[in-house]
């Protein structure tokens, strides 16, 4: 697993539990060191080894807690880079849906190495999709559960998001939009703050 993945579940233990308890996860998941290098490839089961070690700490779900990793990553204020990121897909929430098929290669021009599953978007009405991702590894779906929820909260938009499950390597998430002017969105500007990436 690409050791940005690795240090994005770093990040969000450090960030929502503190220091203590990654230092806590990394010695209890026997990784032999105390920081993921974003830059580096590191084996799959560790991830999975880290990844059990946390929700066995917390006494969470693992699908909750790839949620909220997914929820962590456009929500933390550390990470608002991704979030403008992605807010660059559209000026609507639908735009933004619409976007995701062309992510992967997005991230792969910033990190050619990076291999992020395939996003397959499907159009039903103006109001219900469904997005598929595609991946050898499971759990992607779920990280994605909570990255479009917080988006759409982002936009100002209330959706539901119902995660269907996985069929060979493939998750699907159903995706409700209820109403596209629920409450005023969280500000963004198309320039960075001064500071700011």
């Amino acid at each position: 697993m690409h050791g940005l993945m690795n240090r994005a579940v770093q990040c969000f233990v450090r960030d929502t539990y503190g220091p203590r308890v990654w230092a806590d996860v990394a010695v209890r998941a026997d990784l032999g060191f105390d920081n993921f290098e974003a830059m580096l490839a590191y084996d799959d089961q560790i991830t999975f080894r880290v990844l059990d070690t946390i929700c066995d700490m917390r006494g969470t779900p693992r699908a909750a807690m790839l949620e909220d990793i997914g929820t962590y990553l456009v929500s933390h204020p550390n990470l608002e880079a991704l979030r403008r990121l992605l807010r660059f897909g559209g000026v609507g929430f639908v735009d933004f849906l619409l976007s995701l098929n062309d992510l992967p290669d997005r991230a792969r021009l910033a990190v050619s190495d990076l291999d992020l599953p395939r996003l397959e978007l499907w159009g039903y009405t103006a109001d219900r999709f469904s997005l598929t991702v595609t991946s050898p590894h499971a759990g992607f779906g779920n990280v994605m559960v909570g990255l479009l929820q917080t988006m759409a909260d982002d936009y100002g938009v209330l959706a539901v998001m119902e995660f269907k499950g996985r069929q060979q390597a493939t998750e699907t998430i159903e995706i409700n939009i209820l109403e596209t002017c629920f409450a005023k969105g969280r500000r963004f500007e198309l320039a960075a703050p001064a500071g700011q990436p």
